[in-house]
């Protein structure tokens, strides 16, 4: 083990003040006995006003482990404690810069339950049988959320993965499913997000092409896709030469995060540098502020908060 991963593992979780592996037992009492008080949670939480362009959105991620992808920072696990995920998610969402989730159907649930997202924008997601490491990790079919099942809870839209693979025939289907559930938003008035890559199988896993060109080319299938792109919106990586990529689209786009490799500044300098750029609508990132190497959710938090613009783009008067 490398010291940067003992490093890891041994890192306490800052600003966590109950560590009583007792302390979720009531969201178990609540879906065995009141399974309903989800859906009135959904009702009666406060809604987000609405995203407004140049009010940069901070959104975070949550949907890792529903597709078997549980490593962070280096450790194989690290999201595998679901009382430690929700530890660290009401840390990230308690920050008031955090005006956000994306989750799959069970985390969101135990958000709902727990009151976390009052005044959040609320963005489930859809496809998750995609798992990785699966032998068919790229025939991503739609396991999660359905656009009629985030219209009931008063989400704002749904995330799909769709990675394009032209080399496997099973990304046919991914095309058409990813369209057919983008109609299926639009119909509800909901977002569609999308996020889009090249992909191919090397040395036996899925690997992302992150260059420039690849991301363009993924960016330009992804947004023909659906009979209409009134709600779609694109999220993408922060790869380099992105004032090329951003110029490949007029929908409002948001920024991943990963697991990346590199020191949190240069992560951090990455995302400010793409976050000035036009059409860029904020973040949508997970490990990386929920894990941070020095175990400071709240730090992290803080400091990608810190990148982002708040205010709002009046539009061009019309010229006499």
């Amino acid at each position: 083990m490398s010291a940067a991963t003992e490093t890891n593992a041994a890192s306490p979780l800052r600003d966590a003040h109950d560590d009583d592996p007792r302390r979720y037992e009531h969201l178990t009492k609540v879906r065995l006995e009141d399974p309903q008080a989800i859906a009135r949670a959904a009702r009666a939480r406060r809604r987000h006003p609405g995203a407004v362009l140049g009010k940069q959105n901070f959104i975070v991620a949550a949907d890792h482990p529903a597709r078997g992808a549980l490593a962070a920072q280096g450790r194989p696990e690290a999201m595998a404690d679901r009382r430690e995920l929700l530890d660290r998610l009401q840390i990230a969402l308690a920050n008031p810069a955090v005006d956000g989730v994306l989750a799959s159907p069970d985390i969101m649930d135990d958000l709902l339950l727990l009151g976390a997202l009052e005044g959040k924008l609320v963005f489930g997601s859809m496809n998750r049988g995609g798992l990785t490491g699966f032998v068919n990790e790229l025939d991503d079919r739609f396991t999660g959320h359905t656009a009629e099942a985030l219209a009931a809870l008063g989400a704002d839209g749904g995330k799909m993965l769709t990675r394009i693979a032209l080399g496997d025939p099973a990304t046919a289907s991914i095309l058409e499913n990813t369209a057919r559930a983008i109609d299926s938003l639009a119909a509800h008035g909901l977002i569609a997000m999308v996020e889009p890559f090249l992909s191919g199988w090397v040395d036996g896993k899925v690997v992302n092409d992150l260059s420039p060109e690849a991301v363009i080319k993924s960016v330009a299938i992804a947004e023909g896709l659906g009979s209409t792109s009134a709600y779609t919106w694109m999220k993408l990586p922060v790869v380099a030469d992105m004032e090329r990529v951003m110029a490949a689209t007029t929908m409002p786009t948001v920024l991943l995060g990963g697991d990346p490799a590199g020191h949190q500044d240069e992560v951090f300098a990455s995302w400010g540098r793409a976050l000035a750029l036009p059409g860029v609508q904020g973040l949508t990132v997970g490990r990386t502020l929920l894990y941070p190497a020095d175990g400071d959710v709240a730090g992290a938090v803080a400091a990608a908060a810190s990148l982002l613009h708040t205010e709002e783009i009046k539009p061009k008067e019309a010229s006499q």
